[in-house]
């Protein structure tokens, strides 16, 4: 049954995507609308689903998601249903004869224009705040969007368009009306950091930007998501090395490693400048971690690169690593000059032996830590433990450190000094 005056409102793919679901409800949330986020079982008199477009299987899920919906507005389970995002920026007149069900299809940068579709006004005085979907004591903070690169595999400067910085004075607000709230983590993502600052003051502003947001009072930990490995800028290694508040952490997505490889892919980066950069970021700040991303089965990758990648794998030995297999998307450069042309079963079989391989690294290195104490933020609680993270960890795909639930004075979002005592690949577990 349809329960009039809610909204649900359901995110689907990236953090930057959660963070427009966040805008958006902050908006209904001032109209007086009851919300719910990612529920089971939406049945609000308006659903928003907010779409990513980005590989296939992420495509597959966005339009299974719309289906269903629409099923139920069949039924008369739901009244309004609307689509949000990166699918629908990419494809909306396809969608909008493929799925006449849904009311109307918006984009990525315009579904504010939801509010005057349901006969209310935006609020600008309120183009800051959110209502935060993840726990209470942590947020995303998107700093740009767009990107000026030319990757021959990714579709997404296509759906986003150009790189945009937001303005330093507009971060620094944001991020203290979320102190304000109780925020104390904060994950600076884009879809490209080393950009930040180049499109609006000319330089690389990313270092300034990092002394600016961790000088405010309240913020304890800040994490850096989504470097480009090209022109980085190396300026922030001294910040984060100088400033306990920032996390010795940085996700830089490296995708690949042989040079035939990153020339199909048109990284603009060698083998040779990426080994350099991997060294110089670990010298320059002891004890960092590093998340990357590697993509396997890209057209033209032949069983050397694979090889090499193993390689650098096993000699670099990254503290976190995820991979993906190739999808080939419609308009990039790769579908207009290249063929898809490894097998699915081989892709597979490269993406196991990596992930195997990463597997045994990851569990070395978390290993190593028994025995040392750590500093780690409570997120939740599950079952027999409390679920916390430690700087190097970032919510939703990395590491957790599980804490027996029968410990004392332990609360959620509050910091804890913790002595780790086990560890398999992909938990530690600490008293």
């Amino acid at each position: 049954m349809m329960v009039k005056r809610k909204v649900d409102i359901i995110t689907l793919g990236c953090s930057k995507n959660l963070v427009d679901s966040e805008q958006l409800i902050r908006q209904f949330d001032a109209l007086g609308y009851k919300i719910s986020h990612d529920s089971d079982k939406p049945d609000g008199e308006i659903v928003v689903v907010n779409t990513c477009g980005f590989i296939g299987d992420a495509k597959e899920e966005s339009i299974n998601t719309i289906l269903q919906l629409a099923s139920l507005k069949k039924q008369k389970q739901i009244d309004k249903l609307f689509v949000m995002g990166c699918l629908s920026e990419r494809y909306k007149s396809e969608l909008e004869k493929e799925i006449p069900e849904v009311d109307r299809y918006f984009g990525k940068f315009n579904y504010n224009e939801i509010l005057t579709e349901i006969g209310q006004e935006y609020r600008a005085d309120l183009r800051l705040e959110r209502t935060l979907a993840t726990p209470s004591h942590y947020a995303y903070v998107k700093i740009s969007e767009g990107c000026d690169r030319t990757c021959s595999y990714c579709a997404i400067p296509l759906i986003t368009g150009r790189h945009r910085s937001r303005s330093i004075e507009d971060l620094e607000k944001e991020v203290r009306i979320l102190v304000d709230k109780g925020v104390k983590e904060f994950q600076l993502i884009a879809q490209d950091l080393s950009y930040y600052g180049i499109d609006r003051y000319k330089k690389s502003q990313l270092a300034e930007l990092l002394r600016r947001l961790s000088d405010i009072k309240g913020v304890e930990w800040l994490r850096l998501h989504y470097a480009y490995p090209a022109n980085f800028p190396f300026e922030i290694l001294k910040v984060m090395q100088e400033r306990e508040n920032i996390c010795k952490y940085i996700d830089i997505a490296l995708q690949h490693i042989s040079d035939n490889m990153l020339s199909l892919m048109r990284r603009n980066i060698s083998k040779e400048q990426t080994y350099n950069l991997i060294r110089r970021i670990r010298d320059e700040v002891p004890g960092i971690h590093i998340r990357t991303t590697m993509i396997i089965g890209h057209p033209g990758e032949t069983e050397q690169d694979n090889e090499e990648l193993r390689e650098f794998l096993s000699d670099i030995r990254f503290e976190r690593m995820g991979a993906f297999i190739y999808s080939h998307e419609e308009s990039t450069y790769a579908y207009n000059h290249y063929k898809d042309n490894i097998p699915l079963d081989i892709k597979q079989q490269r993406m196991n032996e990596i992930m195997s391989l990463q597997e045994k690294i990851s569990t070395e290195i978390n290993s190593s830590k028994i025995g040392s104490q750590m500093k780690v933020i409570i997120d939740r609680q599950e079952q027999e433990y409390y679920i916390g993270r430690s700087e190097f960890d970032s919510p939703e795909v990395d590491p957790e450190v599980l804490i027996p639930i029968s410990t004392p004075n332990i609360q959620i979002g509050k910091f804890y000094n913790t002595k780790i005592v086990d560890a398999t690949a992909f938990d530690l577990y600490g008293i």
